[in-house]
């Protein structure tokens, strides 16, 4: 029986879809003004994870992401770099896509761009502005949100009105009724890309974009909306109080919001120069290594990125790798679907894939026993092994391949297999001196070899 935390009831909840076995899932993207930071990263790796589980466990899902293909910042973005708004986006989206697919994240179902939806946008703004929960500015100006009209408002993110008031300055935008309400149509600036519309021309504000483009792929009414847990306060409160207003029922049923990266322990941001993008970090460290490190931590607690972090994540991904590398085919042994429900278990409790790891590292201790006395069920277990690891995104490659494409990020590789082939010739030789001093050469490069009967393979140790 799955059970999930939801923001909106600070519980945890057993879930039941709306609709028997089908599950909808709505989760808020990128806005594409620069490459995927490392945040993006976390976000897309845990939603990917839940998507997994989900249809593993035998859901039938239907999981949107949308892209935020116009706001400020593009606006802003694309006028540094002297190019058409629409440019920087497709640009960005592609970039986007890449680093998705090094990380093993699955294609969403869906995935709506704000700018394929401005005619269903104007069709809610006026639905809002005929029920009264917003008003149009003097002149054109912008239309925007009453949000003293809709009653919880605060709910999703316990804030109350009364204090945000407080907190808010009063001589902030004279077009607003009231400085907490938002934006949901800005007036165009001279050159900005705009939509005519019946209150001017102008673009949707970024809280409206998202309720429209749920709504319009998978009803009034879904069954999970996700997100970072920055975006609480005020994006999906917002979110709520548009969306419900407009259909006078239920936005989502259940709320998911995964952690914040800390970088070396602080909060990550570009002001303070600790700004890591995904593409950057894939330069030094394989994909798999980076997805472990970010799905190692449950998924509502922050994750810490560090060098010293992404050691420990590349150490624990080759050793479970280890226990695979030259497994093929079997049975599993008896008393392996222990492993499973106990998987399953752990996975059902609000996706808590620390015990997961745990769990495969329990069964690679038990293949690697099992290799001295029935190599048959050590590769049995090895497949179960995989096919749960899958669920986490990770262990899809042949582990040798693995090994060597992580140790790559950090050595010469032309050196390394130059001095592996002159050690071979060395053997070859029985020159057993020159063999040694090779293999003290490459160890002192952090490289370790594995002789075989017909290759010598080659890995990193812990510390290179």
């Amino acid at each position: 029986m799955l059970t999930i935390y939801n923001t909106l009831s600070q519980t945890k909840e057993v879930f039941q879809p709306l609709n028997g076995n089908k599950v909808r899932m709505y989760v808020c993207g990128i806005t594409v003004y620069d490459y995927c930071h490392i945040g993006h990263g976390r976000s897309m790796v845990t939603f990917d994870l839940v998507t997994r589980w989900l249809r593993f466990s035998g859901y039938d899902l239907t999981y949107v992401r949308n892209i935020t293909d116009i706001e400020d910042k593009i606006i802003n973005r694309a006028k540094e770099n002297c190019e058409p708004f629409h440019v920087l986006t497709e640009r960005m989206i592609i970039a986007m896509h890449e680093d998705e697919a090094r990380l093993n994240i699955l294609k969403p179902d869906t995935e709506p761009r704000a700018t394929d939806y401005i005619s269903s946008i104007l069709r809610m703004i006026q639905t809002l502005i005929d029920k009264g929960y917003a008003y149009c500015a003097p002149g054109n100006s912008g239309v925007y949100y009453r949000i003293a009209k809709f009653i919880g408002y605060g709910r999703l993110s316990r804030k109350k009105i009364e204090d945000l008031r407080i907190y808010t300055r009063v001589d902030v935008d004279d077009a607003k009724q009231d400085q907490l309400d938002f934006v949901l149509w800005k007036a165009a600036k001279p050159g900005e890309p705009s939509w005519e519309s019946p209150w001017g021309a102008g673009r949707p504000g970024w809280h409206i974009e998202c309720s429209v483009m749920s709504t319009c792929c998978l009803g009034e009414t879904f069954d999970i909306h996700g997100g970072g847990s920055d975006l609480k306060f005020p994006h999906h409160e917002n979110e709520i109080a548009q969306s419900e207003a407009a259909t006078g029922k239920t936005y989502a049923n259940t709320w998911m919001h995964c952690g914040m990266i800390r970088i070396n322990g602080e909060k990550m941001s570009k002001s303070s120069h600790n700004f890591v993008v995904i593409r950057d970090v894939l330069k030094k460290y394989h994909p798999e290594v980076v997805r472990y490190l970010l799905i190692s931590s449950h998924y509502r607690s922050v994750v810490n990125y560090s060098e010293d972090s992404l050691k420990d994540a590349k150490g624990a991904l080759e050793r479970l790798y280890h226990s695979l590398k030259g497994l093929q085919g079997g049975v599993p042994p008896t008393g392996g679907e222990v492993f499973v429900a106990r998987f399953t278990e752990v996975m059902n409790n609000d996706f808590s894939t620390p015990e997961a790891c745990a769990i495969l590292f329990k069964m690679a201790r038990e293949i690697n026993r099992l290799r001295e006395s029935n190599l048959n069920a050590a590769s049995g277990l090895a497949a179960r092994l995989k096919e749960l690891a899958s669920v986490l995104g990770i262990l899809q490659m042949e582990a040798v391949d693995f090994l060597q494409a992580s140790a790559a990020r950090c050595v010469d590789t032309v050196e390394v297999y130059t001095l592996i082939q002159a050690r071979l010739v060395a053997r070859a030789n029985k020159d057993w001196a020159e063999s040694d001093h090779i293999r003290k050469q490459l160890n002192s490069m952090g490289v370790l070899l594995e002789d075989g009967k017909s290759e010598t393979l080659w890995r990193l140790t812990d510390e290179a």
